[in-house]
């Protein structure tokens, strides 16, 4: 593939896609469930994919709630649903639907402080945290994320009692059961209006953001990174991170410079891939651009894509880019 001539450099406007009217797009449009690209499919445990394809819309966020639901109904998973969402412009849209339909199914739901953001792995850290002392009556999870995709992709993960991402056994039954809910016109799906959903008594909110940095201490040695001196720049590029790097500095005492305080669902920040998207690829030279032009302010430097369950760390800017090169080179060669 020849490289884009736009590669590397800021995103012009012409490629931020329409916001209002891709929101839009997830409430009235309806896919068409005799077409493969449009019905319900479980990647990474998870299904993702965009309103304007119809291959991400209210209506297969509802269908699959409802067959998580189910799921959980069959596997006597009682406990408490761990929900949280990231920063692309169909998440909140798709929390709303799924927490619909989560309280008229009667299920313990807890969200985010403020329907603030939440990464990937601070909800498998939650789960695992509950679960510890646990014999039944175990936690799950769910994320509203398409991970690295496109600004104009949603997704919808499903985290079982072990935090991780789910087996092809457990994202088949909810993906065949979905679609099938979708065939039949969502009839099955139990559904309330999202004012009740907030406000009832089985949802609860939730400080993500203390327990998972206190528990850092448990895995890094912080006193020894905070003793290093290091100047640390991060990047959350708009990510579900940004609101957990102020706490990390204050509570172990760490010189971090948040580079980019913006939440942008166009991602409108970011630079152009090699072929001319706007994606956030942590392994893209092209994509992390940006952040590798910090290199003379910082002795390291993070950044994290939006649901964070990728990064990139640069130490030394010559060797990363380099070898981001050799690595997409490879990739091209498979």
């Amino acid at each position: 593939m020849a490289l884009h001539r736009l590669a590397g450099k800021p995103a012009p406007r012409s490629l931020l896609v329409n916001i209002p009217r891709l929101v839009t797009s997830y409430y009235s449009r309806k896919p068409d469930v005799t077409d493969p690209a449009q019905k319900v499919t479980f990647g990474t445990s998870g299904h993702r994919g965009s309103s304007f394809k119809n291959s991400f819309n209210e209506d297969h966020v509802l269908a699959v709630s409802q067959a998580i639901c189910q799921f959980r109904k069959s596997k006597n998973i009682t406990g408490p649903l761990f929900m949280g969402m990231d920063t692309h412009a169909l998440s909140e849209p798709a929390l709303a639907s799924a927490l619909e339909v989560f309280a008229a199914n009667g299920m313990t739901v807890m969200i985010q402080e403020g329907l603030g953001y939440t990464p990937t792995p601070v909800i498998s850290h939650a789960i695992l945290t509950y679960n510890r002392s646990q014999t039944s009556g175990l936690a799950d999870g769910v994320v509203i994320t398409p991970s690295h995709n496109p600004p104009d992709n949603g997704g919808l993960k499903y985290n079982p009692p072990h935090g991780g991402p789910a087996d092809t056994e457990t994202t088949s039954f909810i993906e065949d059961r979905a679609n099938d809910i979708l065939g039949e016109g969502n009839k099955d799906v139990r559904r309330t209006p999202f004012e009740k959903a907030i406000s009832s008594d089985t949802t609860h909110e939730y400080d993500y953001i203390g327990p998972y940095t206190e528990d850092l201490a448990n895995i890094l040695d912080m006193e020894i990174i905070a003793k290093a001196g290091l100047k640390i720049g991060v990047d959350p590029l708009g990510g579900a991170a940004l609101g957990f790097w102020d706490p990390i500095a204050r509570w172990f005492g760490l010189d971090i410079d948040v580079v980019n305080r913006a939440i942008d669902p166009t991602f409108g920040f970011m630079t152009v891939d090699k072929d001319g998207k706007i994606r956030m690829d942590c392994s893209s030279p092209y994509a992390m651009a940006g952040l590798i032009g910090l290199k003379d302010n910082f002795d390291i430097a993070f950044g994290n894509e939006y649901d964070l369950d990728q990064e990139v760390e640069v130490e030394d800017f010559d060797e990363i880019t380099s070898a981001l090169e050799a690595y997409e080179a490879k990739k091209a060669l498979i």
